[in-house]
């Protein structure tokens, strides 16, 4: 998942993850996986956090490439500096200071930026004139300044979250969003654009510079630059209401599942939870004072983090624990002080009088004004997805009722939510002969690491090496790391920080950038400022002496992530508005991610990280058989789940009236009917929890998951064609990966640059065929 933190000059989204705990499982997972960036497991939302997108521009302190291959990062280059130690967000740096921010710095920083940014704009809008040098190149810094700053204070809250931290940003967000909407809505920039737009050089400028003339008018209209008076005044006091009610239900659902503790002393009630699960639970109890507990004799404390719930899920054989943590888990945010059902009602209020205020019938119209597709044709996918995807559903169900009858399950004729993963797992067992608990050991993380990277250089001919101690970082365990070219020349950095820390960080799995790929912002004689992202993830934490052990899905993750981060480091896009992943219609972003998640199959980059973390063992031909055997295991099910999702986000974004006959609870229901094959329980609240399009970049977009895994599918199925075993072939399908779907950002538009790739328009074949869906499937 792609997570946009950055403060875009208009309202619209565009760089990356995701952010937002926010993530589904992806239908084409044999394992439930836990898709990079999507919601997974019966409905639940594991990486509920996802991309805060910002489309555009965002302000950020400017920061460039020095000549030691590191970029420099000047965040004081349009402020006077202060003295030194006064405040790191306005020193000057090479990389953000991620261990000495504090909430005290946020808001005197924050308000010293925007007072500067301020002057720069007026002094803009007094000199503009319609050409690059005095207007795109300004602008671009501008927008640059506040980014990086902004950045750097959001991304802790995201990582590092403290009620200090949250009332800071809660303070300073108002203005940081004023300043926003004064710059999205500048007329005199907007009529500079138009200029440019209908000028005879028009045609002589580049795929790249059309893109962003082009878009920043759209973006600007979508701002509302065309609103006068009382409607502007109203419509900024919306976006103003809007960003604070999406930040409040992001903190609901983070402190309602921070909330939930289940303390248990005796070993029976979690039998069937493997040692790693019990490990985490007992250190869970450590840390909430419980000094003598371990992973043996307790006690244990079971959480709603990501980890210890589908432990609980998939391998509690105690049902009454099952359902006990299952409901708390669809009823977070639903209650009492955290409740977000009066917030989301408010959110599609408000999203719905901002739409016609900018003359759209409803906000999936203005959410696709700026996206490949249209209300439409995303219905049609999605439609055209859930036809290939009952019928195989169907059969998954029938096959855990009747492989539970036949193990003497009480509830066999009566399963419920909470007894799906249990004996879905046990079949999944029984008929692949696969438990993914005893494969943990051969997926240790740093031998992950060290095969995803060999699998990048492999592709991309890029080396990948550790950088630890260059840059600050937020916790002891991130790391840090270079990317260089084939001549050995740095090209990009990127943060990595994997485990969980339920106390402090959101849960899913995110990448979003700290800086961009731009030539106008180099420094030091560069010819471009380097790029520099971060990948968060959730997964298990080394236990005792042991490195982190990952389930297969977790390794599906980190994959997924690095192909978010790959597209924003490998750009050669040097317009700093449109490279890596700035400027990528939303439902084409996933495209890299998904993509890279295919070579988890593939058996040499499989075995190439596969070994046995104590004995270096690899992991055994036939049980890797098992594993592509098993890739397809219950693909309707994972698929209806996301229809589910994306229908659900549509249905409230087109059809739904606030405050009407029908609740947001009864629009659930409904859309289930034709999407689940058990429909979810009367009081689930799902929706409370839903930060993918209540306070990410999803709103009416979520279908971009589905749409961008039709393109990554097609893309795949390029290697495929050539001859996976062909090394030579292999090499070049992803140098011609690299230099299109990589390397062009957003400066040309999604389906020319896949057409580039590909030689053809995208087909959704390759996907059904990869999940084994038939497309002639009967639908319900």
């Amino acid at each position: 998942m792609l997570l946009a933190t950055r403060i875009s000059v208009t309202s619209s989204i565009h760089s990356l993850l995701k952010r937002t705990p926010r993530s589904l499982s992806s239908p084409k997972q044999s394992l439930s996986k836990s898709s990079a960036c999507q919601l997974w497991s019966s409905s639940f939302s594991f990486c509920t956090r996802s991309l805060h997108k910002s489309t555009s521009t965002a302000p950020s302190l400017s920061y460039s490439c020095s000549s030691l291959s590191a970029p420099s990062m000047a965040a004081a280059a349009a402020v006077d500096p202060p003295p030194i130690g006064v405040n790191p967000l306005l020193q000057d740096f090479e990389f953000p200071p991620f261990d000495v921010v504090e909430a005290k710095h946020v808001c005197p920083g924050i308000r010293a930026i925007l007072k500067k940014l301020e002057e720069d704009l007026v002094e803009l809008e007094r000199r503009v004139e319609p050409s690059w040098p005095k207007l795109v190149e300004p602008l671009e810094k501008i927008v640059d300044r506040l980014s990086l700053v902004w950045g750097i204070v959001n991304h802790l809250k995201s990582v590092k979250d403290s009620p200090e931290l949250r009332s800071a940003i809660e303070e300073v967000q108002p203005e940081k969003v004023k300043f926003q909407l004064r710059l999205g809505q500048s007329k005199p920039i907007y009529n500079a654009f138009k200029t440019i737009q209908e000028s005879p050089d028009w045609q002589s400028l580049n795929d790249a510079r059309k893109r962003i003339v082009e878009a920043q008018i759209k973006e600007a209209i979508l701002n509302g630059v065309s609103l006068e008076d009382d409607k502007r005044d109203q419509f900024n006091k919306i976006e103003q209401e809007l960003k604070r009610l999406s930040q409040k239900f992001e903190e609901n659902v983070l402190d309602a599942t921070k909330k939930f503790e289940k303390l248990i002393t005796d070993k029976k009630e979690i039998e069937g939870l493997p040692a790693t699960a019990l490990g985490l639970a007992a250190q869970k109890a450590v840390s909430k004072g419980y000094e003598n507990a371990t992973a043996e004799n307790g006690p244990w404390i079971i959480t709603l983090d990501a980890p210890s719930f589908m432990s609980v899920m998939q391998h509690a054989r105690n049902r009454s624990l099952r359902e006990e943590v299952y409901r708390a888990y669809v009823a977070r945010a639903s209650s009492g002080d955290l409740d977000n059902t009066v917030i989301i009602e408010q959110i599609l209020k408000l999203r719905l009088e901002k739409a016609k205020l900018l003359n759209y019938n409803n906000y999936a119209e203005v959410s696709m004004a700026t996206k490949m597709a249209t209300v439409e044709k995303a219905e049609e996918l999605l439609e055209k997805l859930r036809t290939a995807s009952w019928n195989a559903a169907v059969q998954d169900m029938d096959d855990i009722k009747n492989f539970s009858k036949n193990q003497g399950a009480v509830e066999a004729d009566n399963l419920n939510h909470w007894d799906i993963n249990f004996w879905s797992e046990r079949l999944r067992e029984s008929k692949f002969d696969i438990n993914e608990e005893e494969l943990r050991p051969f997926f240790s993380l740093p031998k992950v690491m060290h095969g995803l990277f060999n699998l990048a250089n492999k592709l991309f001919g890029i080396d990948i090496e550790p950088a630890d101690g260059l840059a600050p970082v937020w916790n002891n365990d991130v790391r840090f790391y270079r990317v260089k070219d084939s001549s050995g020349s740095p090209i990009a950095y990127f943060y990595f920080d994997p485990y969980a820390r339920p106390s402090e960080k959101r849960g899913g799995a995110w990448m979003d950038e700290v800086v961009g790929r731009s030539s106008v912002l180099a420094r030091d004689g560069a010819s471009a400022r380097l790029p520099v992202a971060h990948m968060v993830c959730n997964q298990t934490p080394p236990v005792g002496k042991k490195p982190s052990l990952m389930t297969f899905r977790e390794v599906e993750t980190v994959f997924h992530e690095f192909g978010h981060a790959l597209q924003h480091m490998l750009t050669k896009q040097d317009e700093g508005l449109v490279s890596g992943i700035r400027g990528i219609e939303w439902d084409a972003v996933e495209l890299p991610s998904q993509f890279m998640e295919n070579w988890c199959y593939h058996r040499d980059t499989l075995m190439s990280i596969a070994k046995h973390y104590e004995t270096g063992e690899s992991l055994p031909e036939e049980v890797y058989l098992k594993l592509l055997a098993a890739r397809t295991f219950r693909a309707g099910s994972l698929s209806l789940r996301q229809i589910r999702f994306a229908s659900l986000d549509l249905e409230l974004h087109t059809k739904y009236v606030p405050g009407g006959t029908e609740s947001i609870y009864d629009v659930d229901q409904r859309v289930s009917e034709r999407t689940q094959v058990i429909p979810p329980l009367a009081e689930d609240r799902f929706l409370c929890g839903f930060t993918h399009i209540f306070a990410g970049g999803y709103a009416a977009g979520y279908y971009s998951y589905k749409w961008a895994e039709v393109l990554s599918a097609d893309a795949f199925s390029s290697f495929e064609d050539a001859g996976l075993e062909d090394s030579k072939a292999v090499k070049e399908t992803g140098n011609k990966f690299r230099e299109t779907i990589l390397a062009l950002g957003g400066g040309k538009a999604p389906l020319e640059v896949f057409v580039e790739f590909r030689g053809r328009e995208p087909s959704p074949e390759a996907l059904l065929r990869h999940n084994g869906l038939s497309p002639v499937s009967a639908s319900a």
